[in-house]
């Protein structure tokens, strides 16, 4: 048991005992039920030429430069990753210095450049992780 004792280890708010990482329950975000699929729709991350950079659900079978991204969450600025296909691909290794907005119902899009599907992994990390706030 003095062992077991022995092994916590506490850092930055959290503590590790036996193996297993807490963390104290105010500073744990609710987590969001997203489905994985909407109909006609993927989870992507899309790129504009002036409106920055947008995650959401989108219609992959859309035409042309405009569209819409539902769930819309902007994109402000990223870290722990090299570039948004690593954003789409992996959760980020540094998601405290993440600078991710509050989802908005929709966002009509008018100069899209990429439209990258997400992992559920990614997926998972951008709608959960905690929102920026200034």
């Amino acid at each position: 048991m003095k062992e077991e004792i022995r092994e916590n280890k506490m850092k930055n708010n959290e503590i590790t005992l036996n193996g297993i990482q807490y963390v104290p329950k105010d500073s744990i975000q609710n987590q969001k039920t997203y489905p994985t699929k909407k109909t006609g729709k993927t989870f992507c991350i899309i790129r504009t030429y002036s409106a920055g950079v947008f995650a959401g659900w989108y219609n992959t079978e859309t035409k042309g430069k405009e569209g819409i991204v539902y769930d819309a969450i902007r994109i402000w600025y990223w870290d722990g990753a090299n570039s948004l296909s690593d954003v789409a691909s992996q959760k980020s290794v540094k998601p405290e210095n993440c600078k991710f907005c509050q989802p908005v119902k929709e966002v009509i899009l008018k100069e899209i450049i990429e439209v990258i599907p997400t992992t559920i992994e990614a997926q998972t990390f951008i709608i959960n992780l905690k929102k920026w706030k200034k």
